[in-house]
């Protein structure tokens, strides 16, 4: 259970990184011109969505640690309904 935690945990890492690549790539165009791809950059991101919403900044570095975190406790939670409703397939 707890390399699934890390595993959660590490793709909280990478979607964060991975939003951070693209916004670095389309810096002027994604919050004016795609308003679609910005809401779901929000939405995976919570940190950032806070940030936005309570305008305080937040640097890089703490939305990868903070997206991990979150990620991370999302599948705490998901790992524990799994083993929960599926005893029989713990592994």
């Amino acid at each position: 259970m707890k390399f699934r935690i890390g595993v959660w945990a590490f793709v909280g890492f990478l979607v964060a990184a991975g939003w951070a690549f693209y916004a670095s790539a389309t810096f002027p165009d994604l919050i004016q011109t795609k308003p679609l791809v910005w809401n779901l950059a929000l939405l995976t991101q919570p940190i950032a969505l806070a940030s936005f919403q309570f305008h305080f900044p937040v640097s890089l570095y703490w939305v990868l640690v903070t997206n991990a975190a979150t990620y991370a406790l999302a599948g705490l939670i998901v790992e524990a309904l799994r083993r929960q409703l599926h005893p029989a397939r713990n592994s």
